[in-house]
Formats: structure tokens, C-alpha cells, sequence
């Protein structure tokens, strides 16, 4: 090879490696992004009608927090974000009524009547709640939840900012 030919390659070897080291900087920039998000710390669009009137019927974003339930630190009263039972593809947004242990007894249909029913929360589950009992799918349609269900705790509301804080 002429040696035009090596000085182009030991330019172009300079170029690369630059480039190599650049685009590694940014993909360990996503990752940490990432882990942050889905195990740490992460913000949530939640809209609908089952927590009124805590949460805004058009949409609140929250701060939620992904490692309290990995340590058992989730009490009653808490707001949760939950996968949906009936669709691991849909999260829901629900407060914790009833630990492991917990006897509730509540109104089987608000809308119908009073009958009550009374449940037992088995060990490693955890009964959850809509704020507006008359249009939330909870616990009371598909009975409690396996605590490995909770993603996250809700911290607090922080749009739209008239909402600012806490959810309790």
C-alpha cells in the first residue's frame, strides 16, 4: 500500500474510534434514563373517572416512585399504580384500602343497594380502590390484587400546577 493510502486509514481510524466513544456516551446516557425511569423515579399521565375527585377527570401528571413496594413500604391510604389484572397492558391508579390480613366489608353495588360483602385479604395481595366508588373498576369487580401487581407509589401531583402536591 502507498502511503497516501495508510494515512488516510490512520485518519478515518482516529475518526472512528471519536465517533465509537461518542455514541457510547450517549447509550449509557439512555440506559441510565431508562433504569431512572422504570425502577427509580418516573412521572405519569393519569386521567379518568375512578379517582375522583383526588385526580382531574381530564388528566393529572404525577411523580411516582418505583422502590417503596419492593421493600414493603406501602401502607394504607396510598395511592398506587397498578398493572391491571384484567389487562397486563393498561395501568391503573388506585389507593390501597386493605394489606394482607385486612377484613373490609363494603357495598357490593352503590348503585343498587346496600348489601355489603365482607372479604379476607389473603397473604402477598393488597385490596385497591377508586376514590369515586361509583366508576371504578377495583378490587370489588376482581377482588385483591398480588402485591407483585404494584409498579409504583404515587408521591405527588405536579401538573397542572393550580393541583401542585400531595394526593392524600
Amino acid at each position: 500500500m502507498s502511503m497516501r493510502v495508510l494515512s488516510f486509514l490512520k485518519q478515518w481510524r482516529g475518526t472512528a474510534k471519536e465517533a465509537f466513544e461518542n455514541v457510547s456516551i450517549v447509550a449509557k446516557f439512555l440506559c441510565l434514563l431508562h433504569v431512572t425511569d422504570r425502577y427509580i423515579i418516573s412521572t405519569t399521565h393519569v386521567h379518568g373517572p375512578s379517582m375522583l375527585p383526588t385526580l382531574n377527570l381530564t388528566g393529572d401528571v404525577i411523580l411516582a416512585e418505583h422502590l417503596s413496594h419492593r421493600f414493603g413500604k406501602i401502607g394504607l391510604g396510598d395511592v398506587v399504580l397498578v398493572r391491571s389484572p384484567r389487562d397486563p397492558n393498561r395501568m391503573v391508579t388506585k389507593r390501597i384500602l386493605g394489606l394482607e390480613g385486612d377484613r373490609l366489608t363494603f357495598s357490593a353495588d352503590p348503585l343498587v343497594g346496600d348489601a355489603s360483602v365482607s372479604v379476607l385479604v389473603p397473604k402477598g395481595h393488597v385490596w385497591i380502590q377508586g376514590d369515586n366508588l361509583y366508576a371504578s373498576t377495583d378490587s370489588r369487580h376482581f377482588g385483591p390484587i398480588p402485591y407483585s401487581l404494584i409498579e409504583g407509589k404515587a408521591l405527588l401531583r405536579v401538573w397542572p400546577p393550580e393541583y401542585f402536591g400531595s394526593l392524600r
